[in-house]
């Protein structure tokens, strides 16, 4: 995988320069406001390769780069708190997350603070998950989500998120300007998997408030689906992982299956309206559901089933056209 070459060499001398301070009784102090100023450029996408090239320029900047540094390899030296959130040492991953205590200086850096909750180390991703919260509850709101935005969809495939972990993006989620922001980022999103997004916040009751916003005036398709079904059928499904099935015992083989959770909602909606409203929706997928959700509760719609029957069976949309005709064969 590639980086951009202008915002690689940038980020190696940013690091070169950060570290070049004056070395006082064997103790590097460096200023590292060069480093934050370049990785405030990066775009959110090849986390990991970014991380990995901040950790060897690091390592070669401090040890071999620098020759008066490398004459104090084995001396003290101060904590480069942003900086060595991603450093080789986990002493000094966990040294640095726990003096972070201000706004997050770009949405970049607080990525790789959210990553570090999948840390190899228990002991780092204890203190990131305390570092997580304190920088958070500073921080821009909108930077917390456009992290949020690259995290969470890895909730389920980070292999070392436990629920302790994921607690700890809810509460970042439930600090209410984040939420208001997220809220609003969902909505308006035009791209990305806001479906997926949404299920991990939503799982713990952060937006049962507003569901019928989201299934209204969601641009994505995906997530007015969504959510429109856990209005029509009162609870909300989200996958919590995968978990291994045997295929045949005898033979050795077994495959992935997912996991899924079940939380029912206590609201009531008028069945009725909404579902005629999900019927009109410009998006098939959307009235698919909405076919699917008729033929499901046909009996307690009432007199509106028909009118709604009909709308569907004339949908273009052949799959919203099909669940259509089979309700109109039913009430005949």
């Amino acid at each position: 995988m590639t980086l951009c070459d202008n915002l690689r060499q940038d980020v190696i001398t940013a690091i070169d320069t950060s570290l070049t301070g004056d070395l006082l009784y064997q103790r590097l102090r460096p200023d590292i406001t060069p480093y934050l100023t370049a990785t405030s450029n990066i775009p959110l996408k090849h986390l990991k390769a970014w991380e990995r090239l901040i950790r060897h320029s690091l390592e070669s900047s401090l040890y071999e780069a620098n020759a008066l540094s490398a004459r104090f390899k084995h001396h003290q030296v101060g904590s480069l708190r942003w900086l060595d959130i991603v450093n080789n040492n986990g002493f000094r991953r966990e040294k640095a997350l726990m003096l972070l205590d201000k706004p997050a200086p770009n949405r970049f850096l607080l990525s790789l603070l959210m990553r570090r909750l999948n840390d190899w180390v228990p002991q780092v991703r204890k203190a990131a998950g305390e570092a997580l919260l304190r920088v958070a509850a500073v921080s821009d709101p909108e930077i917390v989500v456009d992290a949020l935005f690259v995290t969470l969809p890895n909730w389920n495939v980070w292999g070392r998120l436990t629920d302790l972990e994921k607690q700890i993006f809810i509460q970042v989620i439930q600090i209410t300007a984040v939420t208001q922001a997220l809220k609003n980022r969902l909505i308006s999103a035009a791209q990305g998997p806001v479906a997926l997004i949404f299920s991990h916040p939503a799982r713990a009751g952060v937006f049962d408030h507003c569901l019928l916003e989201f299934a209204q005036q969601s641009r994505q398709p995906s997530l007015r689906a969504k959510a429109y079904r856990a209005i029509f059928e009162a609870q909300l499904v989200a996958c919590e992982g995968t978990t291994w099935q045997w295929v045949d015992k005898s033979q050795g083989k077994r495959k992935r299956v997912p996991v899924f959770s079940v939380r029912n909602l206590t609201q009531c909606v008028l069945l009725s309206q909404h579902l005629d409203t999900a019927a009109h929706d410009r998006s098939p997928q959307v009235r698919r559901l909405a076919g699917e959700i008729l033929i499901k509760e046909i009996e307690h719609i009432g007199d509106n089933a028909f009118a709604l029957a009909r709308l569907l069976a004339a949908d273009k949309s052949p799959s919203v056209a099909e669940r259509g005709r089979f309700a109109l064969a039913e009430l005949v």
